[in-house]
């Protein structure tokens, strides 16, 4: 797909993350989950607050991938104390790469995590990590084709449901 564009996400722009990540965690998710648990997470992760404090931490960066006005997915990334898990300050974090279902194939994904290895190099980290849910195994065979290696897992809850992760890491460069 041509036209894509990857912006910078900002304030302004909540009512419209708020919307293209609900979406895209439902479409992705919803066949696996209660609709209960899927609700209360979507709830308390896509909150305006929470949105809000994320959008106005310093190490949290959000973008869009657009074509024309329509958002049609998204990338958050984590560097510093935003981390979820390593917090290591030699290291960025992908939390989050989502793509509308109508959207899948046609590189969308693929733009947005060039951009996040871009964000990691410019802050000279020394690797990218992220996790996966162990049974997405679309997400785990892209980013195996990316050069990412699992490492570890942990427990990601939606609602009261603890599902495992598998972490995964792309090295970069090395500091001497």
């Amino acid at each position: 797909m041509e036209n894509i564009e990857i912006k910078r996400v900002t304030i302004r722009d909540i009512d419209r993350l708020q919307q293209i990540g609900r979406q895209t965690f439902h479409e992705t998710f919803a066949p696996h989950n209660s609709e209960e648990n899927l609700q209360k997470y979507l709830e308390e992760r896509f909150s305006v607050e929470k949105l809000t404090s994320e959008l106005n931490n310093a190490d949290s960066e959000f973008y869009f991938a657009t074509s024309g006005d329509q958002v049609i997915g998204y990338l958050k990334v984590n560097s510093g104390q935003a981390q979820t898990e390593l917090q290591d300050e030699s290291a960025l974090e992908i939390e989050r790469i989502y793509v509308l279902r109508d959207f899948y194939g046609k590189k969308v994904g693929q733009r947005l995590l060039d951009r996040a290895i871009r964000i990691a190099e410019e802050k000279q980290a020394r690797y990218v990590w992220l996790g996966v849910w162990e049974n997405n195994t679309r997400a785990l065979g892209f980013y195996k084709k990316n050069g990412f290696a699992g490492f570890d897992t942990h427990i990601f809850r939606v609602g009261d449901d603890a599902q495992t992760d598998i972490l995964m890491k792309r090295m970069l460069w090395f500091r001497e």
